[in-house]
């Protein structure tokens, strides 16, 4: 279990815990943390965070909603990750 913060564009802190195999957005909506979402595929992009830190597993996303520059930048897709250790997120459309 990790304990998974995230800050919105507000500075609004919101923390919650998280398996390591349930991920972030689904351990966001267990919490009632609300992380915009619509296809939980990764096919979408509207849940994409950026990892400020902590380590993760990224599981498949479309390279179309999650280019490999956002990939080098930590930016990854809440429904597709699954988290290895604390992490911090940041989300800018909160």
């Amino acid at each position: 279990m990790f304990t998974i913060k995230i800050t919105d564009i507000n500075n609004t802190n919101y923390q919650w815990i998280c398996g390591d195999t349930e991920s972030v957005l689904d351990g966001a909506q267990k919490n009632g943390v609300k992380i915009p979402y619509a296809c939980k595929g990764g096919g979408c992009g509207l849940c994409k965070i950026r990892v400020e830190d902590g380590e993760f597993e990224r599981g498949r996303s479309s390279i179309a909603v999650l280019p490999n520059d956002e990939r080098d930048r930590n930016y990854t897709l809440a429904c597709k990750t699954y988290p290895k250790s604390n992490m911090k997120i940041q989300l800018d459309l909160f």
